[in-house]
Formats: C-alpha cells, structure tokens, sequence
C-alpha cells in the first residue's frame, strides 16, 4: 500500500553533513508517522528521529543536537538533515511510515562518514 524511496546516502569526513530524503508513494493518506532509523554492521537498528503528520518530533540521545527531522506532507516526503557527523554514524539509514493498518520500511540508503 505505502512504498518508500530513501536517498541522499553517501561517504562524507567526519564533521561533514548529509541530508537524506524519504519520498511515500501509494496509499499516501494512511500515514501518520515517518522517520528514520539506523542500522550499523553488526549491530541492531537503532531509532534516530519520527515526525508525525502534525509535525511532533522526537530524535534518539545519540543524534539530538545534530540531526533535524522535517516533513513535507504536500510531497509525502520526509528529510533527514545530519549535521556534524561522527564515524560511529556510519550505518544504513532506513526509512518508516506507519498507519493504522501496516508499518512500512524503505528498501535503506548507506551513510559512510570517515575518520
């Protein structure tokens, strides 16, 4: 019902930034929540940041005061803005919807950031 394309992935020097996007497409108007969370080699996924349609936000302790979440409802889009990035970031960042009837995950996009 809900398909999700992450972009926006890439290799950047730590300190460095990256934005990612997240564009929904198909039943658009059963979503409520989108976010992001992160998976590094070896380890179990971690949540960064959710927004709701409403524009309500919360971010994990690891990322708070470097990493904005907004959402564009208009382009069923949402955004990830990673501001002053440290190699523990390194990780494949995915993206969530959520509605009342499913949650649903995009397919992932690499964020490499070197020491």
């Amino acid at each position: 019902q809900v398909q999700l394309v992450e972009s926006g992935g890439g290799l950047v020097q730590a300190g460095g930034s990256l934005r990612l996007s997240c564009a929904a497409s198909g039943s658009i108007f059963s979503i409520n929540n989108m976010g992001w969370y992160r998976q590094a080699p070896g380890k179990q996924r971690e949540f960064v940041a959710v927004i709701s349609r409403g524009g309500s936000i919360r971010y994990g302790d690891s990322v708070k005061g470097r990493f904005t979440i907004s959402r564009d409802n208009a382009k069923s889009t949402v955004y990830l803005q990673m501001n002053s990035l440290k190699p523990e970031d390194t990780a494949v960042y995915y993206c969530i919807a959520t509605s009342s009837a499913a949650d649903y995950w995009g397919q992932g996009t690499q964020v490499t950031v070197s020491s």
